[in-house]
């Protein structure tokens, strides 16, 4: 299987990751990232979810046929410039989307999705070893919180001195690129980048809000879109928190729980200017 060279008018991005019911992450929040920040999203829905902002009800992954079917139809058709990764449930999926990826030979933004908001299990404990061995091997880059990390390492990663080790440990099991989210610290958040040979943080100030969900899903989704429209990894990486941070920033207050963000963020300002300057207001 071979993904079509690239001559589409806009650049396109394949998710393979679950969907959530309350559209703040999984498929939902990927396919608006991917829209928000201009290129052609295409979906592979590995598992679904009946969730909302409170939590998880319910889990049920895919059959692995289907989800091979997903990938390999879309790409014979209308091809991809970029892969993105996120819920793979089990070892099969983990396993077959592997598969995928070799066969396609596209680069790929893995994010190790393990755990939900609420802290439900998305990912079998099984599954892990694989996911560690066969996929951050073909990952151009990753994208783990704390958490995805430590489970990663087998270590408990608390400080910024310990987040910068971490980044050339996960660098060390194949990866290109680790982006190691920094959300979780008790301190103002900071992400430790490093490409095997350059390594620095991005900070940015805590939001004070309990709408955050969804938030490690619109970052890779974002990073993908980046990497799919021609931007270095570096670039993206900066441009991608910079967009995740607004997203936060605008979120719209949704549900009883932890909300989701304003993906569409930048469009509705530029709406808000364009009637603000008189002019007629924009559809969609």
């Amino acid at each position: 299987m071979t993904s079509p060279v690239s001559s589409a008018p806009v650049p396109r991005v394949l998710t393979i990751a679950g969907s959530d019911s309350g559209a703040g992450a999984g498929i939902q929040a990927d396919l608006k990232t991917f829209a928000a920040l201009g290129v052609y999203g295409l979906s592979a829905v590995t598992a679904v979810t009946a969730q909302n902002t409170l939590g998880v009800r319910a889990v049920m992954a895919l059959p692995v046929d289907l989800v091979e079917a997903q990938i390999n139809v879309v790409l014979e058709d209308i091809g991809a410039d970029i892969l993105k990764t996120g819920m793979l449930p089990n070892a099969a999926i983990i396993e077959a989307v592997a598969e995928c990826i070799r066969a396609s030979g596209l680069r790929v933004v893995v994010d190790p999705v393990m755990q939900a908001k609420d802290g439900a299990a998305l990912l079998e404990p099984a599954a892990l070893a694989s996911l560690r061995t066969t996929l951050l091997p073909l990952a151009e880059v990753i994208t783990p919180n704390l958490p995805e990390a430590a489970a990663l390492l087998g270590r408990s990663i608390g400080t910024l001195a310990e987040m910068h080790a971490a980044v050339r440990a996960l660098h060390a099991l194949g990866p290109r690129h680790v982006v190691l989210k920094g959300g979780h610290c008790v301190a103002e958040p900071t992400d430790v980048y490093f490409d095997g040979e350059r390594c620095f943080e991005l900070s940015s100030q805590r939001i004070q809000t309990r709408h955050t969900h969804g938030t490690g899903c619109t970052f890779a989704a974002a990073l993908a879109a980046l990497l799919a429209r021609g931007c270095p990894v570096e670039s993206a990486v900066v441009e991608a928190k910079t967009y995740v941070t607004g997203a936060i920033r605008h979120a719209p207050g949704l549900g009883h729980g932890h909300g989701p963000l304003e993906h569409f963020w930048r469009y509705r300002q530029w709406t808000a200017r364009q009637q603000d300057e008189g002019g007629e207001p924009v559809n969609g």
